[in-house]
């Protein structure tokens, strides 16, 4: 008993003092090994926030992406236990979870020692808050996304939908497109028109992304068609057997089932089928990996898919690159024709509200050395400096502020959407998978902003390409 006291004393004094050490930048430095369950880019070894962060904090960075398929990596590193500090196991981290990988951050956070990421956690401590086997509360990882401030920011289609090329819709003149039926036969028709683009490269109408864990693009599409939200991968009732909405019978109202065996996902699966014998649907939509759709989109030749905005947020920006507006996507709330479900109107309901990315984002190991250290200096990084650091950059620099408001000039924000940018610009590969704020700037001078550029009203529009507005 008197060694466990001992440990829990020296605890309390090394995150009593780690804030104040860190204010003063003279910790020894350490380097903490990353895993991040998804592709991407190794940062620039001149990389000015990463530079910030090691002045700030002694912190570097080790960073191993994805590369391959994501259990499989996964089961050998549990197999060895071969566990990096900072470890996020992207849609399988459950797997890393139920084996033991992470430690309970609750040792760490609490409303004394981190106020900042308490505070944050607080309101959706029933959804982030578990049981172990033995009773004790646990909390594994803070959600990298959805803990958000203030009223929800709708600007911009940040999740799923289906999505269909701005020209297809300018060719057409602007039609609504609200049902199944309705989007298939728009892209049929544009095709049966334009075959080709202008380099005589044939254009594919629809894409189904199936990769590893991307195959929700595939799946999904059911229950956005049913009118619900990404409730996962089981369709949440509201209905009675007639789809008719039902709130007094509770053994129908809000039962859960998964969805893909039901008649009505055969409805979806039959629509592919007759797209795909159409010529809609690319022969190699099945094997292609995410690099390929990610060429494909970016080339400016697929008209339509299912997916979410950040999945192809890079195809976006390569077309943007290459000034092709018109190949870039507008996000299409679809539901299904009535024919497909006993008559009944459907009323889509694709936006969720922000709801908490639930055990995705950093977990820190068992194998971690120094978990309070982390800790601490994910509680400084929630401050109002570092969030706009990380999402704003650098002021005179990167953007301005001008009678409060947080702006940047045509060119720095074209510099947001190059990919090589922000490799030597933006510490993507660390904040991405690590607690955030989002929505608005609550207090102070700067009450009333958007935490992120790409929400902030005035480089919305004020920085829309012509071909936009």
């Amino acid at each position: 008993m008197r060694k466990l006291l001992s440990v829990l004393l020296v605890l309390a004094m090394i995150l009593a003092i780690m804030p104040a050490a860190m204010a003063d930048g003279d910790l020894e430095p350490i380097t903490l090994t990353v895993f991040r369950g998804d592709p991407g880019d190794q940062p620039t070894e001149d990389n000015k926030i990463y530079k910030l962060i090691e002045e700030k904090f002694g912190v570097t960075f080790e960073f191993e992406y994805l590369a391959g398929d994501l259990d499989e990596k996964l089961g050998l590193m549990i197999a060895a236990e071969g566990y990096p500090d900072l470890f996020d196991g992207g849609n399988s981290a459950d797997l890393i979870i139920s084996n033991g990988a992470l430690i309970n951050l609750l040792d760490y956070v609490t409303p004394e020692k981190t106020p900042r990421l308490w505070a944050h956690i607080e309101p959706q401590k029933a959804r982030l808050i578990d049981k172990d086997e033995d009773g004790n509360d646990v909390l594994y990882i803070i959600p990298n996304y959805g803990l958000a401030e203030g009223d929800q920011i709708v600007n911009s289609v940040g999740g799923p939908a289906f999505f269909v090329q701005k020209q297809v819709l300018e060719w057409a003149g602007y039609p609504e497109v609200h049902t199944l039926n309705e989007y298939f036969e728009l892209i049929e028709d544009f095709l049966a028109e334009n075959p080709e683009d202008e380099n005589g490269t044939p254009y594919i109408g629809f894409d189904i992304l199936c990769e590893d864990w991307r195959h929700f693009c595939l799946i999904n599409p059911v229950q956005h068609l049913m009118g619900r939200p990404n409730d996962g991968e089981v369709y949440i009732c509201v209905t009675d057997q007639n789809y008719e909405v039902t709130g007094n019978d509770p053994s129908v109202a809000f039962k859960t089932e998964t969805f893909i065996d039901k008649p009505y996902a055969k409805a979806y699966y039959q629509k592919l089928n007759e797209a795909f014998h159409k010529g809609l649907i690319s022969k190699d939509t099945f094997v292609m990996n995410y690099d390929q759709y990610i060429a494909q989109l970016s080339s400016g030749t697929v008209l339509g898919m299912f997916d979410q905005t950040w999945d192809f947020g890079s195809a976006t920006s390569a077309l943007l690159d290459a000034k092709m507006y018109e190949n870039t996507y507008v996000a299409l709330g679809l539901v299904y024709d009535p024919e497909y479900v006993n008559g009944a109107e459907i009323e889509e309901h694709y936006v969720n509200g922000s709801l908490p990315n639930v055990r995705r984002g950093f977990g820190i190991s068992v194998n971690c050395e120094c978990p309070e250290r982390i800790v601490a200096m994910w509680e400084e990084m929630m401050s109002e400096e570092w969030q706009l650091i990380f999402n704003w950059g650098i002021e005179g620099e990167d953007y301005y502020v001008e009678n409060g408001r947080l702006l940047m000039t045509d060119e720095q924000y074209a510099k947001t959407n190059d990919a090589n940018w922000k490799l030597a610009n933006k510490a993507e590969g660390f904040f991405q998978s690590s607690p955030k704020k989002q929505g608005w700037i609550l207090d102070g001078p700067l009450a009333g902003n958007a935490w992120e550029p790409g929400n902030q009203d005035e480089i919305v529009f004020g920085l829309m390409n012509d071909y936009d507005k």
